[in-house]
């Protein structure tokens, strides 16, 4: 459903469409190459931002509802105006779009509840400018961790290349989580075949659904993905080096993998609902086997209590001294000779 707040504004219009996630909005300030690391927290860009050539500069910002804030970063940065609207606009599907100034690209974030058996999203940008990378998430928690770890241990070549590098390792981390949500998909259909085998509960079938609901979130973040990084590793924007492209390709393989999974699970959450039906049919059909036999077994016995409590005065049974005794054994010989019966056929 697009924002009706946005009709008819021009493009470039900057409109906050999400919900707000957190209190205020987290600046992180990162500098590095290989010689140096520096990590400061910020509440503004202009007075504390110094680029610097051979200097990666890395802006983390955490919380996109500030909307004066996110533009005064992009007027500093000198970022295009589209790129910004479509940074506070948190309904976008990923993509990639080249400018001038630099790479933009969106991505999303999931993280899949096992408690609450959903899939929570959040849109994270990312752009890469001449000796700058700025990142834009929604939520206070810090999906970048492992980056900042890498770079303060100054492990791998993240710390001796330039800013596409850091796009792509950012991009990883988005990737990587996505096996981890499809891990937990997996535990938890793994938890649901073993409960419909043994006794379906009455929320099974909603979980079941929970989890497609799941897998389908999951396909249309990485789906267009797949693309987003094609563009990304065929552009050649001044701000991309070669050497990066064989990374992207990697990761591109991985979200091919990803896409991959995500059909085999689909097809396992479709035979969880089709197992699901035929376990409530199959003991169904035990209940409905049960009362058959039972209503089988009485019905003949209802029919000579029903013949012998009629009011005749003219039945000859009832004056003789055994009769009573005569009744209970035909009609306990007939309930035995259909149980035999139903015993041999392996209806019981």
């Amino acid at each position: 459903m697009p924002n009706r707040k946005k009709i008819g504004l021009p493009p470039g219009s900057m409109i906050f469409t999400g919900r707000r996630k957190m209190e205020d909005t987290h600046l992180k300030l990162v500098r590095y190459n290989e010689n140096i690391y520096e990590v400061e927290r910020v509440t503004n860009v202009s007075p504390a931002v110094d680029l610097q050539p051979d200097v990666v500069t890395w802006l983390d910002v955490r919380g996109l509802h500030d909307v004066k804030l996110i533009e005064e970063i992009g007027r500093f940065f000198h970022v295009h105006p589209l790129v910004l609207e479509d940074i506070v606009d948190t309904s976008q599907r990923p993509k990639f779009e080249e400018y001038d100034d630099g790479l933009f690209l969106i991505v999303r974030a999931l993280e899949f509840d096992d408690k609450e058996m959903e899939i929570k999203t959040e849109q994270v940008g990312i752009f890469v400018g001449k000796d700058f990378v700025l990142s834009f998430q929604e939520r206070a928690e810090d999906l970048f961790a492992p980056i900042e770890q890498r770079l303060a241990n100054s492990s791998g070549k993240i710390r001796r290349r330039r800013g596409d590098y850091l796009a792509y390792a950012l991009i990883d981390t988005v990737v990587d989580n996505y096996l981890v949500t499809l891990e937990k998909i997996e535990k938890e259909v793994d938890v649901l075949e073993e409960v419909i085998m043994d006794r379906p509960e009455a929320n099974t079938k909603g979980r079941i659904h929970e989890l497609r609901l799941a897998t389908l979130a999951l396909r249309k973040a990485v789906h267009p993905l797949r693309e987003a990084i094609n563009r990304f590793a065929d552009s050649d924007h001044e701000v991309k080096s070669e050497d990066t492209d064989v990374f992207l390709r990697d990761l591109y393989d991985h979200t091919i993998q990803v896409m991959d999974m995500i059909e085999t699970y689909r097809d396992m959450i479709n035979g969880l609902y089709d197992l699901y039906l035929s376990e409530i049919s199959f003991k169904m059909n035990n209940v409905m086997q049960t009362l058959t036999v039972m209503s089988t077994i009485f019905i003949p016995l209802s029919f000579l209590a029903g013949v012998y409590g009629m009011n005749f005065d003219n039945m000859p049974e009832l004056h003789s001294r055994d009769g009573y005794y005569v009744l209970w054994a035909v009609m306990l010989g007939i309930a035995g000779i259909l149980l035999l019966y139903f015993w041999r056929k392996n209806w019981l």
